[in-house]
């Protein structure tokens, strides 16, 4: 408890704010836009974007209760710990947590090194399956090979990296609002807003892809032992990223299908790229995707960075296997997670994007997302001695809005992709059941 009292609260407003954005903003909305137009077969996909955003302002209220409530460090993790204190629940949840995570975290790595080589294959033209599958292994050993060394060294080069992910966003609006055609971009296709299965089953998946670039708009959650007046600064926090990149993405999709067509955009590997060809010709497209490049390795180096970290901090308090606590031993960085997180992101980089995607929400929902959701009634219910500075507004509507957005994302990714959900969670069972009966870890 002595090092958590020791840390820094410096996390204000704005820095918490630009925390999460930083998160958010990454390569995703650079791949999926053509997947997001393609799950609807048209530009009604952008009500995807919009329940999206609903979905992620009510999770977001859940995540700040829990974390004003519990302002310490770990996220879900401290959550599930924490609140289902002294129950059979409470040992088992956190350990599920980390086990997914070392399932879905790999996976959302992945997705950026599959966008890295989409990206590349705009230089290497006619580069097949084979060769995008060789450029995805190479960047992750490059990213496992930068992260392996001193915390220090990996910071300043973090900084670096991030600076062209602004530049490339702020481009592409811009052109895209110079050139905006509101009758390409509302070019509907006959049955758009029809009521059927079909429908709804392609909501879903709009849905889901636009939950996977709203990832992040929590991760202030995640350090919130360093946040100044925590009760106060997180929720706002998540409030106004959901909105901020909300706008960015809404704004970013619009520009884009105003100068590329939908029904061409979908079937692109290289949106961005091809927007700014069609504006300002082939070099100026060479300089965006080297743009697009930047920003997805900056989004899989900081995403390996953080998600190394998290079994590490789960070892060391007893609540996962051992191994996972080992510091190397001349750069004192936790290299035994970093080498497997690295690992098995590199192996689900040899897999489409959209299963890479689908995979990802689906084995996070079931144990983060609508656990934290039961977390919340357990902890208003049974732990009156844990006091909530912040309610979430309007309770229980923001859980209940939550759960079925989850619910509904979860249930319309197919059965196989749900079905992994659930082998997920039943294979995380069998390994706690083997966890229990190995030594633990109880020193740093």
């Amino acid at each position: 408890m002595a090092e958590k009292d020791a840390l820094v609260r410096g996390f204000g407003l704005v820095q918490a704010t630009a925390l999460n954005m930083s998160n958010m903003v990454g390569v995703g909305p650079f791949i999926t836009i053509p997947l997001i137009i393609a799950s609807m077969g048209g530009p009604q996909c952008m009500l995807g974007w919009l329940l999206g955003a609903g979905l992620a302002l009510c999770d977001g209220l859940v995540w700040s209760e829990l974390a004003a409530a519990m302002p310490g460090t770990g996220g879900t993790y401290l959550y599930l710990r924490e609140g289902f204190r002294n129950t059979r629940l409470g040992g088992i949840l956190p350990f599920l947590f980390i086990w997914q995570f070392i399932i879905s975290g790999p996976l959302e790595i992945a997705s950026g090194y599959i966008g890295f080589a989409q990206y590349v294959g705009y230089f290497w033209r006619g580069m097949g399956a084979v060769e995008t599958r060789l450029v995805s292994l190479a960047v992750g050993i490059v990213v496992v090979a930068l992260l392996y060394r001193r915390i220090t060294a990996v910071a300043r080069l973090t900084i670096v990296l991030w600076i062209g992910m602004l530049a490339t966003v702020v481009w592409i609006i811009a052109a895209g609002l110079m050139n905006f055609d509101a009758r390409v971009v509302f070019d509907f296709p006959p049955g758009a807003f029809t009521f059927s299965r079909g429908f709804l089953a392609g909501l879903g998946s709009a849905m889901l892809i636009a939950m996977y670039d709203f990832m992040g708009y929590y991760d202030i959650c995640y350090v919130g032992g360093e946040v100044r007046q925590p009760e106060r600064v997180i929720p706002r926090s998540i409030l106004y990223s959901v909105l901020a990149v909300a706008a960015i993405y809404a704004l970013m999709n619009l520009s884009i299908i105003a100068v590329v067509p939908w029904r061409e955009a979908m079937s692109s590997k290289f949106i961005a790229a091809q927007f700014i060809e069609k504006l300002y010709g082939t070099r100026a497209a060479g300089v965006v995707t080297v743009l697009v490049l930047w920003t997805a390795f900056a989004s899989v180096f900081a995403l390996l960075l953080g998600y190394s970290r998290i079994p590490y901090a789960a070892a060391i308090d007893g609540d996962f296997f051992p191994v996972f606590a080992r510091l190397h031993p001349s750069g004192k960085f936790p290299h035994i997670a970093l080498l497997v997180m690295g690992a098995l992101s590199i192996a689900a980089s040899l897999f489409n994007l959209d299963a890479v995607i689908s995979a990802l929400l689906t084995s996070r929902i079931l144990i983060q997302f609508i656990g934290q959701i039961f977390a919340l009634h357990f902890l208003r219910k049974h732990r009156s001695d844990i006091e909530r500075p912040f309610r979430a507004w309007l309770y229980p509507l923001p859980s209940v809005i939550a759960f079925a957005g989850w619910s509904y994302i979860f249930l319309t990714s197919g059965w196989n992709y749900a079905g992994f959900g659930v082998l997920t969670l039943a294979a995380g069972v069998g390994a706690y059941k083997l966890w229990r009966r190995l030594p633990k870890v109880s020193e740093t």
